[in-house]
């Protein structure tokens, strides 16, 4: 049995159970082996299952001797938890009216108690109001014999014993006893005196514990303001001792905060009162020194001054802010900012405005009289505007030119400080203007900028300028307008910057938008009808130079050699010249604009260009070298045209081209030509008109083939 236990093994598998049994038997661990012996394995099987039914059996046995018992204390168990239910049942009875007793008993303590404290709390009355008449007593025969009043150690006792007296006596009639209040009035005064003065000396020793003994004694007395006066007094001795008085100031209240919860009952109050007593002593002596200095003296100096001020005043209210100061701390602190700065806010508007134009006419008059320029007084009136209408419907120049030596009389430089002083302004103005005052404020700031870099600065130059354009047929003139388009963009672009950055947060929810947006919009318009206007007779005068260069360079042999046989150039020298002269412009057009505008514009000057060669190749007549000369001389427009990157430019000089073809075509040919992808949509006069420029034009031959 002991080996058939053995056998048996944490996890139980049988089939391992039986590899083991078969391995343990003598002949049962090999088979096919010689030493296998199946009668022997079978034997062992049937003897191995005998013993495993008798321990089936015995185990049995066992089991079931196990649940009797186990079935026996269960019931034993139940009969016990049965008994403990019982007794817990009783034991809750009694405690139950252990509790009914307890609480009858405390109902009868407690009754006793409010029969003992009616009955005790008269005589405490009694006993008290005869200590005070023997202490009133004392007053009445002028003597003061108590020791409560002899002891100074006992100051705290007096003072509650004065206190009352104090208030007995105002009720006395004043014939009868003025002596006795008079008396007791001035032993008041005495005791509020010293215990002021207590407290004085325990704030100077640092005894915060008999500070705020003290002071909880002279809350009832009507001395405690001074001695809260006296402690915010003595609270300031050497915290303002640095040049910094905001920094000195939330220092002093950092460290004050701390301690004013320790000495006094109420340290939301004098905390309070300090801060009050700082913004209306400190504070406002120290703007005042500050401001009143340059107040009408120094614009400048004064409105930095009072930004300053007033920033690092409202900062200083964001520290406290901190601070427990009551219930509506924000309305106390702005409060306080407004009784500091209130006269200095009303007119601060008058002021910025004052400086920002002073201001800016002397940074434009500096500029002019560094260029030792007279600035022209731009007329207004009936006179000048019908002469606007006239140039603007006409693009005709009004007047006589003025030569400006290639000046353009804008300057970044002076736009630069224009718009640092306005952005500056701005800055002022959003800190210093009431709210419902912002948008109007900001306003007359940008009606400023407008006024003097617009008008008195931009629109001067264009003004300037435009009255610089030579007339379309001058030679040899220099054309600096584009110089001036070029600088006016860029000021543009930074007066819209502002525009955007420092105008826009300061009136985006009023209804001072629109307003500003279409003084904006009015203004840049009127500029752009300028810009327009200059560019056009500035186009113009290339032209007209073009038209210069073409008739002093270009002859009629040109295009009708004498040799025939005997022509050495490429293309004509009016046609190097004129190439020339027209790439640099394109190159200076590029270099003026930006984006769409430089496209516009070269689109322009390209029509032109064609219009002017086109009509020029009109006016005269060509042989067949003339006009293979002629076409040589178009490919190198169209060549000059490519520079423009303007698709309809290059396809009118691609067009042009193709006529020009017309001019050394053989007679035969020249259906076919005109009837080209090129030529076909054309109209049939303008064919004709090339044609008829042929020298053999008049040749029957040729005047058949084309009819």
């Amino acid at each position: 049995m002991a080996t058939t236990a053995e056998l048996f093994e944490e996890p139980f598998v049988a089939d391992e159970y039986i590899e083991r049994l078969a391995w343990r038997t003598p002949g049962g661990g090999s088979r096919g082996g010689e030493a296998f012996d199946p009668k022997r394995l079978l034997e062992e099987f049937v003897n191995h299952i005998q013993e495993l039914q008798v321990m089936d059996e015995r185990i049995q046995r066992k089991v079931e001797k196990l649940e009797q018992q186990c079935q026996k204390e269960a019931k034993e168990f139940a009969k016990k938890v049965q008994e403990l239910q019982k007794s817990n049942q009783v034991a809750f009875q009694h405690f139950q009216e252990l509790d009914e007793h307890i609480s009858y008993v405390a109902t009868k303590v407690c009754h006793l108690g409010d029969q003992l404290e009616g009955v005790n709390t008269p005589r405490q009355r009694a006993v008290e109001a005869q200590k005070l008449m023997k202490y009133f007593n004392e007053f009445l025969d002028g003597e003061l014999k108590s020791d409560v009043f002899t002891n100074s150690e006992k100051i705290k006792e007096a003072a509650d014993i004065i206190q009352k007296l104090h208030l007995i006596a105002q009720e006395l009639p004043f014939d009868r006893f003025s002596e006795v209040k008079s008396k007791i009035a001035s032993k008041y005064h005495d005791l509020e005196c010293q215990l002021i003065q207590e407290f004085t000396s325990a704030q100077r020793r640092g005894e915060i514990s008999r500070m705020r003994e003290v002071a909880a004694v002279l809350l009832h007395f009507k001395g405690y303001s001074h001695c809260v006066d006296v402690y915010i007094k003595q609270c300031q001795e050497g915290a303002f001792l640095r040049n910094d008085v905001f920094e000195d100031a939330a220092v002093l209240c950092q460290r004050v905060n701390k301690q004013v919860g320790e000495v006094f009952s109420n340290p939301e109050t004098v905390l309070a009162k300090l801060i009050q007593n700082i913004f209306e002593v400190k504070l406002q002596s120290y703007v005042r020194d500050q401001l009143e200095e340059h107040r009408k003296s120094d614009a400048e100096q004064y409105l930095k001054n009072l930004y300053d001020l007033y920033t690092r005043t409202t900062n200083l209210s964001s520290k406290l802010m901190e601070f427990n100061l009551g219930t509506d701390k924000q309305t106390f602190l702005s409060k306080l900012i407004k009784s500091i700065f209130i006269s200095y806010l009303e007119n601060y508007i008058e002021v910025e405005i004052g400086y920002l134009k002073s201001r800016s006419a002397m940074i434009l008059q500096r500029y002019y009289d560094s260029k030792n320029h007279q600035k022209r007084s731009i007329g207004t009136g009936g006179i000048q505007d019908l002469k606007e209408r006239i140039r603007q419907r006409t693009n005709l120049p009004l007047g006589p030119s003025i030569d400006t030596h290639g000046e353009t009389f804008l300057s970044q430089e002076v736009v630069v400080n224009l718009l640092q002083e306005t952005k500056q302004a701005f800055e002022r103005c959003h800190r210093l203007s009431d709210p419902s005052d912002l948008p109007k404020n900001a306003f007359r700031i940008f009606s400023m900028l407008v006024e003097f870099l617009c008008t008195e600065h931009i629109d001067y130059a264009l003004e300037t300028g435009l009255a610089g354009i030579p007339s379309s047929d001058s030679k040899n003139a220099n054309l600096y307008f584009l110089d001036v388009v070029h600088q006016a963009n860029t000021i543009f672009h930074l007066f819209d910057k502002q525009f955007n950055d420092h105008l826009m947060p300061l009136i985006s929810s009023s209804p001072k938008l629109s307003e500003c947006l279409q003084k904006k919009k009015d203004i840049i318009e009127q500029m752009e009808v300028k810009l327009d206007m200059g560019i056009d007779r500035t186009l113009n005068c290339m032209i007209g130079q073009m038209k210069h260069i073409l008739a002093a360079e270009q002859k009629k042999t040109d295009f009708k050699p004498e040799d025939e046989n005997n022509v050495l150039i490429q293309y004509t020298n009016a046609c190097v010249k004129v190439c020339g002269y027209v790439r640099k412009q394109v190159e200076k057009i590029r270099n003026s604009m930006d984006g769409k505008n430089v496209d516009t514009v070269l689109m322009e000057l390209g029509v032109r260009f064609h219009r002017l060669i086109y009509e020029h190749l009109q006016q005269y007549s060509y042989s067949c070298m003339g006009g293979m000369l002629a076409i040589c001389d178009v490919a190198e427009y169209r060549k000059c045209a490519k520079d423009f990157k303007i698709a309809l430019v290059l396809q009118l000089f691609d067009t042009l081209h193709a006529l020009c073809n017309l001019l050394v075509v053989a007679p035969d040919n020249l259906k076919q030509v005109c009837s080209g992808e090129q030529l076909a949509n054309l109209d049939k006069n303008i064919l004709h008109s090339f044609v008829q420029l042929r020298v053999d034009y008049r040749s029957a031959r040729l005047a058949r083939h084309f009819s």
